[in-house]
């Protein structure tokens, strides 16, 4: 696969390391040219000099040719432009960090259904440590052709759980409904917004990505 990032802070240089050794192509946008040149000696990546939010940088990272686009900065303003501009250039799909909660909500109603809650996620963690609590990483525990897929509920989808048309070897495990927890059985109707939360077999993921939209055969 083909990955841009927008800048070069240590959370961009960190994942870009592990794609780097899974064999994946990684591209960086970095307006300082000295962070270029050190980064070069440390990274087999491309470089596009410039601003990742002009819409003529972004360009020069061939978004046609490019199946992510990585936006890790500080600032959630500028993660949230810089996705936006990406999506409009061609980019198939962008995920923005989001550090504050109160832009959550404008993610979504941007359809920035990838953007990602770093802080969130290690604050979960460390409560999770604090009581005590084995924290798994979702790869340890979903082997063999097991996935995981979610998707926000649409006014189509809305409705009783039961009348849900899901794929064969599919199952619903969760949902999340204003950022609260839900089993199945104690929800007998889903509404718009809702993100709904499924295992399935790997052979399923492509029709699910073609009902909900995502990469195809991913997982």
């Amino acid at each position: 696969m083909r990955t841009a990032f927008i800048g070069s802070n240590s959370l961009t240089v960190a994942t870009a390391e592990l794609l780097l050794g899974d064999g994946h192509e990684v591209i960086i946008v970095e307006r300082d040219r000295e962070r270029i040149d050190e980064l070069s000696e440390r990274l087999d990546a491309g470089f596009v000099h410039g601003d990742g939010t002009s819409p003529v940088v972004l360009r020069d990272a061939e978004p046609e040719n490019t199946d992510v686009l990585f936006c890790l900065l500080e600032s959630d303003q500028t993660n949230i432009l810089a996705a936006l501009i990406g999506r409009s250039l061609g980019f198939s799909r962008v995920v923005p960090r989001v550090n504050e909660r109160q832009f959550q909500h404008i993610t979504d109603e941007l359809g920035l259904e990838d953007a990602v809650l770093p802080n969130q996620a290690v604050a979960s963690h460390l409560r999770a440590l604090l009581v005590g609590e084995k924290s798994l990483e979702l790869s340890s525990v979903i082997r063999d052709d097991a996935a995981v897929f979610s998707f926000t509920v649409s006014d189509d989808d809305a409705g009783s759980l039961q009348d849900l048309d899901l794929p064969e070897r599919t199952r619903i495990v969760c949902l999340y409904r204003s950022e609260r927890f839900r089993l199945p059985e104690e929800t007998r109707r889903i509404k718009p917004g809702d993100e709904v939360i499924v295992i399935c077999a790997h052979e399923q993921l492509d029709k699910l990505h073609r009902r909900w939209g995502g990469p195809p055969n991913g997982a």
